[in-house]
């Protein structure tokens, strides 16, 4: 006679309750976010799109649009309207939309900051055409960063956040949310199967986004710098408090960088008292507000502190 089942312990009826609690969490995020999802459509191409604004404005990836000036979009509820392109931002893959008509209510935005691996998120698009399509996983990891641009406009998008939820292309300008609703992300690449990437809603996509609104693009300085994070000296890290900075590996001939007296080696710390550990810090500098403005900069060459005076000029992305 055989012997019955043993229940083991994490199986069986707590693992259907787990199960139960699971699909409660994401239906109640697809329920909350999908109508704030639209499918988009331009003369080259399509993808997704995520109402932001109570008036119409939607944010969706620059290469979404690519160079089309208006378009259509379509909500999960059937409402169709034309949209006009207010800003887009290349080197952030981000646009904004303004739909023409009428469009749901703001989605609920979040903070991708607070994320943690491992963390359930919801993916909400069309992908291959498909509206409305609800797709599930987990933060697989964060920080990841995805290049962009040009030699003399290159540039990474910062810490993007890499999920295992299922994305295809036409998710692309979709929403990614957290088990509360939140969208936290901009679906944005399918990097292979189960890896999709999502642009982060932090403060500086904020930022990008206010400066789409109001100007219809984001000028950036151009400093003429290659780096790569390198950890500092156990004597400069306990004097700083800083344990990494920007290795420079190139500096562009001619550039605001050459003109300030960086060199190739020099292990950047900080540009304008902001600490600087990695590429995207000094990103994070060269926004148009710096564009002709004196930055100091405090770089270690050879054991020493040295501090130049750099002013960037505005980066042009032809």
């Amino acid at each position: 006679m055989s012997a019955e089942p043993v229940a083991q312990p994490g199986f069986g009826a707590p693992d259907a309750a787990a199960l139960d609690s699971y699909s409660r969490t994401v239906i109640a995020v697809a329920t909350s976010v999908t109508p704030h999802v639209a499918s988009v459509s331009t003369r080259r191409g399509g993808g997704s799109a995520v109402v932001f604004t109570d008036d119409g404005f939607l944010l969706t990836n620059a290469h979404v649009v690519g160079e089309s000036a208006r378009g259509s979009v379509v909500f999960a509820d059937g409402l169709e309207a034309g949209f006009d392109v207010v800003g887009v931002d290349p080197l952030s893959d981000l646009a904004v939309l303004r739909a023409r008509g009428g469009a749901p209510r703001a989605v609920v935005l979040g903070d991708a900051d607070r994320l943690v691996v491992g963390q359930l998120v919801v993916a909400v698009g069309s992908p291959l055409g498909l509206a409305g399509s609800v797709t599930a996983g987990v933060v697989s990891a964060l920080g990841r960063s995805v290049p962009v641009g040009n030699r003399r406009a290159a540039r990474v998008i910062e810490d993007v956040i890499q999920t295992d939820a299922a994305l295809n292309p036409g998710n692309s300008g979709g929403a990614l949310a957290d088990s509360a609703g939140r969208v936290v992300g901009i679906n944005t690449a399918v990097a292979g199967i189960g890896l999709g990437l999502a642009i982060p809603i932090n403060a500086t996509t904020r930022r990008i986004v206010s400066t789409l609104l109001s100007e219809g693009r984001v000028r950036r300085a151009y400093l003429g710098v290659v780096g790569v994070p390198a950890p500092l000296p156990a004597a400069v890290a306990e004097r700083t408090g800083q344990d990494a900075g920007l290795r420079i590996v190139e500096v562009v001939r001619g550039g605001p960088a050459e003109r300030a007296g960086l060199r190739r080696g020099d292990l950047v710390l900080s540009i304008a008292d902001a600490e600087i550990r990695d590429a995207q810090g000094i990103q994070r500098q060269l926004f148009a507000d710096a564009i002709g403005r004196s930055l100091p900069v405090t770089v270690l060459r050879n054991g020493a502190m040295v501090d130049v005076i750099a002013v960037p000029v505005e980066l042009a992305l032809d």
